[in-house]
This record gives structure tokens, C-alpha cells and sequence, in this order.
């Protein structure tokens, strides 16, 4: 492990002495499509050697191999003017002709930039790239500890954390759902393919045969709004295995009128954790029926997902505290939901499971597609023995849903399981935000919760007193001046 994590540490070492790439998003972008170029470059020696009729997608001057694997090849301003004139420029407008590989690169590179302007720096990084061969799985499995490493680092680079869903989340969500060889898999907002990974192991321990590994290869789709994401997202695919990660998409899903989705596009299984707490541009809800009509993008999500699960689907997503409470549109969303579906399960998770990106409070939400939901099973998950909260250095892990493994399958209440009837929350107007009843501490709520949200109230009630302040003092000096 660690002469890769070195050689990772001396890239991203050498990227900082460029004036170009001056944040972590910016050598992650830049490292991104290079990542992206070198590990498909090895998949295609591979398929050389195993085929005779191969022929790659690119054209030969473009291809890794050309430029890039000499490492005494080009090198300063030529390197550059090669990378920003000539390379990007061409994979951005690759022609396409129906082949499946030549779409998917020039999808991958829509967006691209070269963010470094040293070009001696940049064959620098190019060499120490080279110093992995994605075709020995040692190697490969390796980057693939190190990739998501990667990944976590841009939690902290800004608000590019939307991107990362803890492994633990997703790892317990697909158990739960449990995707079977045979069915389809869908994430409408995949980021950088976190559940869609994690669908492919494990339906990789159920493939036996040739053909149960070609399904595996076809049988899911993703879909991303963002570029950065998009482009990790087929990297981390092709990481895992995935020849040609052709079926995920650079789109926004929120875009497509609810009622364009055909019977022919639903789905098996939906593993998701959509954007939450963020609004969708205007019009995007004009493509839904007026009754769900909202721009917040996570109820926006839930509608789809009803509509794309075939009858008898399943869906495991995380979803913010305020979509359980809200009301008018949130309620009409809910009521939709336990009518339709049944909402079997919600798990409570602490705070700080996205820390540092947002301390709102989530829960992860289980649901079939096509029965009412008769009552609701909650579960609350606790913090591990002596943690008060989750952070960089102790993330939530694995081995903490021990618990709700053990009991999903035979459930009764306990300290942390309680289950509530449907009348019950019909008579509540459709709020899920049922708190633990085995819980005594009905107070005010959780301190930790509360403190950070008087603070940015106080932040926002003096910004407002200095706005109106100023505002005054301008009107009087106008009027001073005026007299």
C-alpha cells in the first residue's frame, strides 16, 4: 500500500508548485481525467493482447501510450500546447458513430480543463502516473484504497463534500436492498459512483458464470449533473471492473418531465443519497404534476424514484431531517409515498455523519414499490460507546450497523426500535420525525444540534442590524446633504 500511497502523496505534492491548480478541487479535476485516460490506456493494451480485431475509439496521437508513456517524450510549453490545443480540445469533439466507448470519452472530457501551467511539472506528474499498472490487480486494488481516500479529501475541499457519501452509509444501504444478479439498478444522482460500486461487489459474490459477469457489467445505470464527479465516477467504475461504464450518464435527472419516464425505463432497484438542502433552478419543477411541485432537490428525487421503481421495486436513500417534518408540498409528497409504497423502514442516524460538509441530521429511508405501508419500523442508530459525535479522523464505520443487521430480519422494540401504525402518522398530517419513545429525554433537543444553529441565527441577526445600520446612516447623510 504504501509505495502507491507515496506515489499519490508526490503527485499531488508536485501539483501544488503549480500556480495553476490552487485547491484541492483543482488537482482533483486535473487528476481526474488523467487517472481517467492512463487506466483506460491499460484496458486497452489488455484487449489488444485478447482480441485481434480491437480497435480503439481514439485516435492513435491521442492515445496515452503516445504522449504521455515516454518519459523522456514531450515535455514544457509543447506539453502544453499539446494538452490545451490539441488533446482536450479533440476528445471534447471525438466523433462518436455509434460506438458506445468513443460516446462515453467524449462525455468524460466535455468538461474538461487543463488547470496546470507549468508543462516540466506536468511530465513530472505524467511519470510518476505511469508508475501504476492498472492491469495488475495488485496495483489496481491498491489505487482503489487510495482513490477513495482521494475522495474523502475533496469532503473538505469546499462544498465538493455533496460528492462523498460515507462507505458505511452506502455499504449498509445496498445490504439492505440487496440488488440480485437479474435485476436493474439504477442511482439518479450517482456522484462519484459511491452506491453504484458497492452494488457491483456485491453482486459480483453472486456471479458464478461468464454471462452472469456480462449482466453484471450492463445491468446498472447512474446519472450526474456535475462534470467532477461524473468523470470519478467512471473512474472509480473502471476501477471496480467495468470495462466500459457507457451507462452513466452526464445529466441532470431533475431535467426530464416526470411523465417522459416509460414503463420500459423503470427499475429493479434505486441506491441513492440525492443533494439535500439544495434548490433546483426555476422551471426544473414545472416538470413535475403541480400537487409535488417544490424546488428542493431531494423532494424532488423522492416523486422520481415512486415513478422509475417497477412494481414490487426497492429503494434505500438518505434523506434530510426536514423532508420527515416539512409540510404542504412535503406532505402531499409523504402521503404519495406510504400509499403507494411501503415504507418499511427508516433508520435515524446521529449528527455529523457529513461532517464536515453539513451537520444536518439524515436518515436512511427503505421502501417496496407497489403495497401501502401498514406501519413503520424506526430504528435509531447511536454513536459508538464514548463518541459524541462523527468527524474526519472517526468517520461512522461499518461494523457500528451490527445492530440493525441482527435485528432486520426478525424484528421486535427495543432501546433503539420502536414501530408506529399508519393511523398514527396519518393522524399526525404525514410527519415522520417520530422521535424514540424509549428515549426519557423529551427536553428541548440535542444541545450539539441547537448550539450551531443559534449561533448562525445570532450571525444572522447582527449582519442584518450592521445591513440596516448602514442603510440608515446613508439615508440621513442623504438627507443631510440634501437640505
Amino acid at each position: 500500500m504504501s509505495n502507491i500511497s507515496t506515489l499519490v502523496k508526490s503527485i499531488q505534492n508536485i501539483m501544488r508548485k503549480d500556480a495553476g491548480t490552487y485547491g484541492d478541487a483543482q488537482r482533483l479535476e486535473q487528476l481526474g481525467w488523467m487517472f481517467f485516460l492512463k487506466i483506460f490506456d491499460d484496458r486497452e493494451k489488455e484487449l489488444e493482447l485478447l482480441r485481434d480485431d480491437y480497435t480503439s475509439p481514439l485516435p492513435p496521437e491521442l492515445r496515452w501510450c503516445n504522449w504521455a508513456e515516454d518519459e523522456e517524450g514531450i515535455t514544457g510549453e509543447a506539453l502544453l500546447d499539446f494538452v490545451d490545443n490539441t488533446l482536450l480540445p479533440r476528445l471534447k469533439s471525438l466523433t462518436v458513430s455509434g460506438d458506445r466507448v468513443a460516446g462515453l470519452i467524449r462525455s468524460a472530457f466535455e468538461d474538461a480543463n487543463n488547470y496546470m501551467k507549468n508543462g516540466t511539472l506536468m511530465r513530472q506528474v505524467i511519470n510518476k502516473i505511469n508508475g501504476i499498472d492498472f492491469n495488475v490487480s495488485n496495483d489496481r486494488h491498491m489505487f482503489g484504497d487510495i482513490y477513495e481516500k482521494l475522495l474523502k479529501d475533496l469532503q473538505s475541499a469546499g462544498n465538493a463534500g455533496e460528492f462523498y457519501t460515507p462507505r458505511a452509509v452506502t455499504q449498509f444501504i445496498v445490504e439492505q436492498v440487496d440488488p440480485r444478479l437479474g435485476e436493474s439498478v439504477l442511482d439518479p444522482a450517482c456522484g462519484t459512483g459511491g452506491f453504484l460500486v458497492c452494488a457491483i461487489e456485491h453482486l459480483r459474490k453472486q456471479a458464478t458464470t461468464e454471462a452472469d459477469e456480462f449482466f453484471l457489467q450492463h445491468c446498472f445505470t447512474g446519472i450526474e449533473k456535475k462534470h467532477l464527479p461524473h468523470i470519478l465516477c467512471m473512474t472509480n467504475l473502471m476501477l471496480h471492473g467495468i470495462d466500459v461504464p457507457a451507462n452513466v450518464r452526464h445529466d441532470n435527472t431533475l431535467a426530464r418531465p416526470l411523465r417522459d419516464w416509460t414503463p420500459k425505463e423503470r427499475v429493479d432497484v434505486i441506491v441513492t443519497n440525492p443533494p439535500f438542502g439544495g434548490m433546483e433552478e426555476d422551471g426544473i419543477e414545472a416538470n413535475f404534476p403541480a400537487e409535488f411541485r417544490t424546488r428542493e432537490t431531494a423532494d424532488l428525487f423522492l416523486v422520481l424514484l415512486m415513478k422509475i421503481l417497477k412494481p414490487g421495486g426497492r429503494a434505500g436513500l438518505v434523506l434530510p431531517d426536514g423532508t420527515l417534518f416539512g409540510e404542504g408540498v412535503k406532505t402531499r409528497i409523504k402521503e404519495a409515498l406510504l400509499s403507494e409504497c411501503n415504507l418499511h423502514t427508516i433508520v435515524r442516524l446521529p449528527n455529523g455523519v457529513f461532517n464536515p460538509y453539513t451537520s444536518i441530521r439524515t436518515n436512511l429511508l427503505f421502501f417496496t414499490k407497489g403495497q401501502p405501508t401498514t406501519e413503520v419500523w424506526y430504528y435509531e442508530h447511536p454513536y459508538p460507546p464514548g463518541a459524541k459525535s462523527y468527524n474526519k479522523t472517526q468517520p461512522i464505520r461499518i461494523e457500528e450497523f451490527a445492530p440493525e443487521r441482527a435485528w432486520w430480519h426478525n424484528r421486535e422494540e427495543n432501546e433503539f426500535a420502536w414501530r408506529v401504525p399508519i393511523e398514527t402518522i396519518k393522524a399526525n398530517n404525514y410527519n415522520l420525525d417520530i422521535k424514540n419513545p424509549h428515549n426519557g429525554d423529551s427536553g428541548p433537543g440535542d444541545v450539539d444540534a441547537l448550539l450551531p444553529e443559534y449561533e448562525k441565527l445570532l450571525t444572522q441577526i447582527a449582519a442584518t442590524r450592521a445591513k440596516l445600520k448602514a442603510e440608515l446612516q446613508q439615508a440621513l447623510s442623504a438627507s443631510g446633504a440634501g437640505e
